[in-house]
């Protein structure tokens, strides 16, 4: 893979860089409805893994014989990353706990400000988090990290067109990883894979030498190919991840679709029970379930998503709001669909983005409610995002609907971009073709 080498001799040509990649796209009107087709990707957060869990340690001392406004801020962000490192959402009530106290402790404290955005972020409270992040831009307007706070939110309102605008500032000011990430991923949102791969590769570039960095941008990259069919190099990159830091449970779950895609179900099920395991994320107890399910092991698919409430629960009792998570995976499962349907409704009010749209529109059709379905399905394909997923919910919306040739072509297209999009829905997908 040819990568862009980013030293401190080339910072003018970052810049340049980054506002190539950018190109003015975020500032065009995306089509409504258009036919051109991995949660927003945030950048990982300092410190390096492995170090988090004794700077935690070595700042609870600190405190106890020294309480500061910085010092509990800091222990905010670390209890952040070891929530991110471990699955353990308990981490999100002690990182509220202490940065709420260093608010209390230091006067125009633009750090804790900015730590409790990205908590919100983390929690699904998104306009917490874009309040929180104006917030902290006022208190800090130097401090670009914030704009990544604010533009994350802006995307999960379904407010773009700012969201991009954050984007591109931040690019601009401080072109880095956490730049290149976003920019990628609203590449991605418009439809643009060339030029979000373009942008991921810088991101992985200014990764080189942070484990954790280069692990997750490898991931990211991959997850790109990974969505427009192409499990070569997805899988490059995967195991790439996976060199740079065995045991890393986002390759492993990334790796785990790639080998179910080639026919490998019970590898793929090893590698999905380690990251389940490691870091029981409902993500990967859903996708293990399924692997189950396919492979004939109903007794083991049951218990998986069993496993799903009260992983739910738990993130629940901690502040992290999951209806939109919690209503697909119940429309994927036929599990109470008309209070499932009203669930997505919810969902869609606090979080009106096309991933919500698109939620909503597949509720509404396993609800046979056809035309409110493809009101909404249509505008969750209105930035010209490439996604086969969505895709496959529009043709079931066109099937509700009675209208065959579009619900076929609407499978086809699904299909071209990605024929293993979804270990349950492909298969449904190439049946109706048949």
């Amino acid at each position: 893979m040819t990568q862009v080498r980013l030293t401190v001799a080339a910072v003018a040509a970052a810049i340049a860089a980054a506002t190539l990649l950018l190109g003015g796209a975020f500032r065009k009107s995306p089509p409504v409805d258009s036919a051109q087709p991995a949660a927003a990707a945030s950048a990982p957060a300092s410190p390096a893994l492995g170090e988090t869990a004794a700077l935690v340690r070595r700042l609870q001392l600190q405190l106890r014989g020294k309480p500061s406004a910085q010092g509990y801020a800091t222990l905010g962000l670390a209890y952040e990353q070891r929530a991110r490192e471990t699955g353990d959402p308990g981490y999100y009530s002690k990182a509220d706990g202490v940065l709420r106290r260093s608010v209390a402790l230091g006067a125009r404290n633009a750090v804790a400000v900015g730590g409790l955005g990205s908590l919100a972020l983390s929690r699904h409270r998104f306009r917490d988090a874009l309040r929180l992040g104006h917030e902290a831009r006022e208190l800090a307007p130097q401090e670009v990290r914030n704009y990544g706070v604010v533009g994350d939110a802006l995307v999960e309102l379904g407010r773009y067109r700012e969201a991009f605008a954050a984007f591109d500032a931040m690019a601009r000011e401080k072109p880095g990883l956490s730049a290149y990430s976003r920019i990628s991923y609203a590449r991605e949102l418009l439809g643009d894979i060339p030029g979000s791969i373009r942008a991921m590769k810088l991101a992985v570039d200014t990764a080189m030498g942070q484990r954790e960095s280069m692990a997750w941008t490898r991931v990211q990259l991959g997850k790109l190919y990974w969505a427009t069919g192409r499990l070569s190099p997805a899988r490059r990159e995967f195991t790439t991840a996976l060199s740079v830091f065995p045991g890393y449970v986002y390759g492993l779950d990334a790796l785990a679709q790639v080998e179910a895609a080639r026919g490998h179900l019970r590898r793929a099920i090893g590698l999905e029970a380690q990251a389940a395991s490691d870091v029981p994320l409902p993500q990967f107890v859903s996708f293990l379930g399924d692997l189950y399910r396919v492979n004939g092991q109903p007794g083991l698919a049951a218990k998986q998503y069993g496993l799903i409430g009260v992983i739910r629960r738990l993130l629940a009792a901690n502040g992290v709001k999951t209806d939109l998570e919690t209503a697909l995976f119940q429309v994927d499962h036929g599990i109470r669909l008309r209070q499932t349907l009203a669930l997505a409704r919810l969902a869609h009010r606090e979080r009106p983005s096309i991933d919500g749209d698109d939620v909503l529109a597949w509720a509404l059709a396993r609800n046979g409610r056809c035309d409110e379905a493809l009101r909404y399905s249509r505008r969750a394909l209105r930035l010209g995002t490439q996604d086969a997923l969505k895709y496959f919910h529009r043709a079931m919306v066109e099937r509700c609907l009675g209208d065959d040739a579009t619900a076929r072509a609407w499978f086809g297209r699904a299909l071209a971009l990605n024929p293993h999009f979804s270990l349950l829905w492909a298969p449904i997908a190439r049946r109706a073709l048949r």
